[in-house]
């Protein structure tokens, strides 16, 4: 089982998970043009994909998706909530369910959870394939006992670092933007992540990218700095790029 990223952060995200010959898109919030692009430098052609996955409408995780699922005819997984708003319509069959079911996509096990996050019906994943597990978690505002119990025993996550809380008050959003991202319904902030870590942390955590993060209100040294009030050391921590994100990871 394998992982990468086209990209991570609020101008568009996407991974893609990989376990033997299934492959899957989590999100996609780049035009179709880019999206083909990003994927080619990881070796992927977008008809080799089996389904999008999407975790809620906002534009960074959904812009894309309509149009890449028409053109190469690829399902796509998503709650009634989020079909429910308009901002994946016209879809190539989609796939409704609700927070909490669990499905398979060939050799994936899939499990979406619920998050407290500030759309119709958001829901996070965890992804399964024989004995190794990947969590993605992006987009809450609050860390909850559901969350924790769910991502405690991932061998790789994906985990929102999304801003500073300091930065975040002193910079240039106004102040409804501002409440927004820093509530219960919107983002985490790092040292609410690093808590977050504390909770699921454990030896077979293989792989850790931090993800999401603000290109206004953080940066990689204040994320870096509260890992460490956590962490011994940064070795094998993965920073996810706006416009790289990351290579493959393998989980095996």
């Amino acid at each position: 089982m394998q992982f990468a990223s086209l990209g991570s952060g609020s101008k568009g995200n996407a991974t893609l998970v990989r376990a033997d010959e299934s492959l899957v898109l989590v999100d996609c919030g780049f035009s179709l043009r880019e999206t083909v692009r990003r994927m080619s430098r990881l070796c992927v052609e977008p008809s080799q994909l089996d389904a999008i996955l999407v975790t809620h409408e906002h534009s960074d995780h959904s812009s894309g998706v309509a149009a890449l699922s028409r053109k190469f005819q690829i399902p796509v997984y998503l709650t009634h909530g989020t079909f429910s708003t308009g901002r994946c319509d016209d879809i190539f069959s989609p796939c409704l369910f609700d927070c909490e079911d669990e499905f398979r996509i060939g050799s994936l096990s899939i499990k979406a959870v619920a998050v407290p996050h500030d759309a119709v019906e958001p829901c996070q994943y965890r992804l399964s394939s024989q004995d190794n597990t990947l969590g993605i978690l992006t987009d809450l505002g609050s860390i909850t006992p559901h969350v924790i119990d769910n991502f405690r025993d991932c061998h790789g996550l994906l985990l929102e670092f999304n801003h500073d809380l300091s930065m975040l008050m002193a910079g240039p959003y106004p102040s409804h933007l501002k409440q927004r991202v820093g509530g219960d319904w919107g983002h985490l902030n790092n040292q609410q992540a690093v808590e977050l870590l504390a909770q699921i942390h454990h030896a077979e955590l293989r792989h850790l990218v931090v993800a999401h993060i603000s290109g206004k209100n953080n940066s990689r040294h204040l994320a870096e700095n509260a890992l460490l009030s956590l962490l011994d050391s940064l070795d094998g921590v993965i920073f996810a790029d706006q416009a790289d994100g990351f290579d493959w990871l393998n989980l095996v």
